[in-house]
């Protein structure tokens, strides 16, 4: 079919679009009619055909587009309604509500939602009966299991869900929505009534009883309170006997009883309590049968009502046993027997209620806390131990049938038990662990009843939730716990696991009672050629080896043999790696000065030698992880290798002045490295994976050597600029950088980065001369190694050797840049530049030069051109401008902002004159300065005024 292009807005011309858009398979066809169509819906005309499409003898697609039309009309256009055609829209509106009773349903419902538009534009003013008079027209004497008494009491039904609905949804000011949410109140008596009356007649078919529960959940959005409910509420426990309508039972009643409000309404509260607990029964049966989204339905119900009054209902001191039988009910979904999530899906509801009754006990006053304590302190000790049941694994037969989703769940669900027996901690205090302890001990010594491993690892996996975030180290049953652990044994992946874990909660503990070491070191080492501890065991070495380094010199050699051998053998994958490089970095730095060179070499020798032979391989993907692997192995080893944290410590303990490390061990090995690591380089330039491993190798070594990696400085920054000369990366102007940092105030040293920084300078300006698009991260970067320079060495920028004025340039051209971290890092380059402007001539001259340029390109960037999350960035650097150049400013900010319709066709000359006086006024409080951007940055996106602003 041709394109539309009917100069009127006819029915047949609707109806060809139609076609058109529904069947025509060309979708620039389809486009053309959307967008005529749209035009349409606009048009004067669209009051009158509207109608015509409803008539019985066209398609439901073509009433569909009519009753949207209608809807359209009405929330959008509402201001050329013609004139004396209220009474005949409403009319003919609720007639064809009427008549669309039967269906189709999509038309029922888009003529319901047009209706709700209506009486919401004419609420109360117009038509204040509106409610009442609805409910008059389409009530009938027949009974609704009549089909047409049915049909009009379902259309209805949908008109009362969706008038709520549309309000929440319509785009109505603050204060008039909340008028006719008033408005709307009032009427609730007796559209309550209806629904109850529909909801208790027993001929009432199942469709209309579940739109009366729909609608009262729509309602409820309206802040009716629990006491104008009750009747309602009382009718929906008793649906929850009809299992066709419990699913939508549990829903209403759970959006009755979760509203805030009813806290005013104590004594209705206490009411729901009987009901709620008359539900044990169908609760209970409903476990034994394996009905899962029964169980699950009843403890939502319950859950709900505890969690979300638990305050008040604890303030009803005189009715405590009730709320008391309520808290049993919910301990009892906690504890539903069966394995999350397999058997069972209602425990892990539970949890936040825990959390909540816990808080709102210990927030009472003293007098009602002691006595809450005394009935609550025992049901948290049961409680732990209904945790615990549920945090077991299932028999390993049954484990091996889980799916990997269920197992994933499974483990999530055991973080959350986690989670909430840290935070039961808090109440129960230290008994809690000798409770555990208690039940270890007597698991682990009791032969005449053998313990399986699940309810072992369930105890320890206890001990460690708890020893993982909380102080344990006044407890005095850890002796005991760390004697147990070797008795364990575990044969089994799980346990063992969390053996690991449990021993790694414990590091800080064991850095206090060293002489413990010796009992579980053994059992870390041993697991750590065991490929299925990967993660649990070396994250236990590494603990061990952070918190207890000082400690390890006895332990020192059988942690290197071991480590040494499961790199060497490859048993872990590569993150595991990491960590265990990280461990012996943490090992290494706190042994005696005259061992560490000599096991360093021996620890990374092999590696050496294997990253010398993949350097003489010719470069392939084959050999390019490998040697990323090394490279990594090396910089984390080193990120950890801190001398000076030890000599801290040796000052502590013997007050002397310690002497620089003139041959730190790791400079020994990166100067023994170097020619390898240079000669992998010119092989790999192209490679952006390596040549981040090599600066990472170098990045984190400086940042643990500080000082004392100056003999390598000059080799370096040769090696930096080779690297940069032939292919520009990211990762090396990050690492000079870091070099600016380090070595920016030492005179001996800074010559070599001064002329590595002209190299890379020189370098990144061809960079944006030939096109800088392609580069952000080179660009980000470069910025962040201007401003670093600026802060720490801004005297460079005095002499002739470094050109700020390209820098400048250079930082406009970044403005234009969409990736956000590209712009943050320009706003700081030019926040640093130009707070320099009176000690700098370079900076000076180019800001009287082209300050102006500065400015516009900053307004461009606000006015919408730059993502509206930077604008506090752009709101610094207007800062640094106002306190450091006022007087220019004052020119600048007028001169750019005077050409029409910049930065944006928003904003008028008032408003660019108010922004002029607000920036210029503003030289104190840089808060100030960024809510008076955002509000300009608003305003030129034409924003202001809308929802997304209140938020902003």
């Amino acid at each position: 079919m041709e394109a539309v292009n009917a100069d009127e807005f006819t029915v047949e011309a609707v109806e060809r679009a139609l076609q058109q858009l529904y069947y025509d398979p060309d979708m620039d066809k389809k486009n053309v009619a959307q967008k005529w169509l749209t035009q349409a819906q606009a048009s004067p005309q669209a009051w009158h055909f509207c109608w015509a499409l409803l008539r019985p003898d066209k398609v439901p697609e073509i009433q569909f587009f009519g009753a949207s039309t209608l809807h359209a009309k009405i929330s959008r256009h509402w201001s050329d309604l013609p004139p004396g055609q209220l009474d005949s829209l409403r009319s003919q509106l609720i007639t064809q509500v009427g008549q669309f009773a039967s269906g189709p349903k999509m038309v029922l419902t888009r003529l319901c939602v047009a209706l709700a538009s209506l009486v919401l534009h004419i609420l109360p003013e117009t038509w204040p009966t509106a409610v009442p008079d609805l409910l008059c027209a389409f009530q009938t004497g027949e009974s609704v299991t009549e089909a047409d008494g049915q049909a009009r009491c379902l259309a209805l039904l949908e008109l009362l869900a969706v008038l709520p609905e549309e309000l929440q949804n319509s785009r109505i000011p603050a204060s008039r929505r909340s008028q006719l949410r008033s408005a709307l109140a009032v009427d609730w008596s007796s559209v309550c009534s209806l629904l109850q009356q529909l909801l208790q007649r027993p001929d009432a078919p199942c469709p209309v009883r579940e739109r009366v529960l729909r609608c009262v959940s729509s309602w409820l959005t309206l802040d009716i309170t629990l006491k104008d409910s009750e009747g309602l509420l009382e009718s929906c426990f008793a649906l929850l006997k009809e299992s066709e309508l419990f699913d939508t039972a549990v829903e209403t009643i759970v959006s009755i009883i979760s509203q805030p409000d009813c806290q005013r309404f104590a004594d209705s509260l206490l009411k729901v309590i009987p009901q709620v607990l008359g539900l044990q029964e169908q609760l209970k049966k409903a476990v034994q049968d394996g009905d899962m989204e029964t169980s699950h339905g009843v403890c939502r119900i319950a859950v709900a009502l505890g969690e979300t009054h638990c305050r008040t209902l604890l303030e009803q001191v005189d009715h405590w046993q009730g709320f008391q039988a309520l808290v049993s009910m919910i301990m009892s979904c906690t504890g539903t027997p069966g394995h999350y999530p397999v058997d069972e899906t209602s425990s892990s509801l539970t949890l936040t209620f825990w959390y909540t009754l816990q808080d709102d006990i210990t927030s009472l006053d003293a007098e009602r806390q002691t006595l809450y304590l005394q009935i609550y302190r025992p049901v948290y000790f049961q409680l732990v131990e209904v945790l615990l049941q549920k945090a077991c694994f299932p028999r390993d037969e049954d484990y091996a049938t889980w799916s990997a989703d269920d197992k994933e769940q499974f483990r999530t669900y055991r973080v959350d038990i986690s989670d909430t027996l840290m935070y039961v901690y808090e109440l129960l205090g230290p008994e809690l662990l000798r409770n555990l302890y208690d039940k270890l001990g007597t698991l682990l010594t009791d032969t005449t009843h053998p313990s399986s491993w699940q309810d072992i690892e369930a105890l320890l996996f206890g001990f460690q939730s708890i020893a993982d975030t909380v102080d344990v180290s006044y407890s005095d049953v850890i002796p005991g716990l760390i004697g147990l652990i070797p008795l364990i044994t575990a044969n089994n992946v799980q346990l063992a696991e969390t053996i690991m874990f449990t021993i790694g909660s414990l590091a800080e503990w064991l850095s206090d009672h060293s002489l413990m070491l010796a009992s579980v070191l053994p059992v870390v080492l041993h697991g750590l050629s065991n490929p299925d501890l990967s993660v649990a065991c070396v994250s236990a070495l590494k603990r061990i080896c952070r918190e207890c380094r000082h400690d390890l010199h006895l332990h020192a050699n059988d942690i290197m043999a071991v480590s040494q051998v499961v790199l060497v053998k490859d048993i872990h994958k590569s993150p595991q790696c990491m960590w265990i490089m990280q461990a012996l970095g943490f090992l290494l730095s706190a042994l005696p000065s005259d061992e560490i060179l000599g096991k360093l070499l021996s620890l990374v020798t092999p590696h050496i030698q294997q990253l010398e032979k993949l350097a003489n391989e010719p470069p392939s993907s084959a050999n390019k992880c490998p040697i990323v692997h090394i490279l990594g192995l090396l910089s984390n080893l080193f990120s950890t290798f801190d001398l000076n944290k030890q000599s801290e410590r040796l000052e502590v303990m013997r007050p002397v002045q310690t002497q620089p490390h003139n041959n730190n061990p790791v400079v020994v090995v990166l100067q023994q490295a170097f020619p390898l690591i240079q000669t992998i380089l010119n092989k790999w330039l192209n490679e952006l994976e390596v040549v981040e491993a090599v600066c990472a190798v170098f990045e984190k070594s400086l940042k643990t050597l500080l000082h004392d990696f100056a003999p390598l400085v000059t080799q370096l920054c040769e090696l930096i600029g080779q690297m940069f000369s032939a292919y520009p990366q990211a990762s090396a102007l990050d690492l000079t950088r870091q070099l600016v940092h380090i070595f920016g105030c030492e005179k001996d040293l800074f010559s070599p980065i001064i002329a590595l920084l002209e190299l890379l300078t020189n370098i990144t300006m061809s960079i944006f001369q030939l096109g800088s698009r392609d580069h952000p991260d080179v660009v980000e970067s470069f910025m962040q190694l201007h401003a670093q320079v600026l802060r720490r060495k801004s005297d460079l920028y005095l002499s002739d050797r470094l050109d700020i004025k390209a820098v400048f340039y250079c930082g406009i051209l970044s403005f234009k840049f969409p990736e956000p971290p590209t712009l943050k890092a320009t706003c700081l380059l030019f926040t640093e530049l130009i707070s320099h402007c009176e000690d700098i001539p370079a900076v000076r001259e180019v800001l009287q030069e082209d300050g102006k340029l500065l400015l516009q390109t900053l307004l461009e960037a606000i006015g919408g051109q730059s993502p509206r999350s930077l604008v506090e960035h752009f709101a610094e650097v207007l800062f640094s401008v106002s306190r450091n150049c006022p007087s220019m400013l004052s020119v600048w900010l007028r001169e750019a902002l005077l050409p029409p319709g910049f930065p944006s066709s928003h904003l008028s000359t008032e408003h660019k004159e108010h922004f002029c006086q607000q920036i210029l006024r503003e030289q104190v409080s840089k808060r100030r300065m960024k809510d008076i951007v955002k509000e300009f940055a608003l305003l030129s996106r034409g924003l202001q005024g809308t929802e997304y602003a209140a938020n902003y």
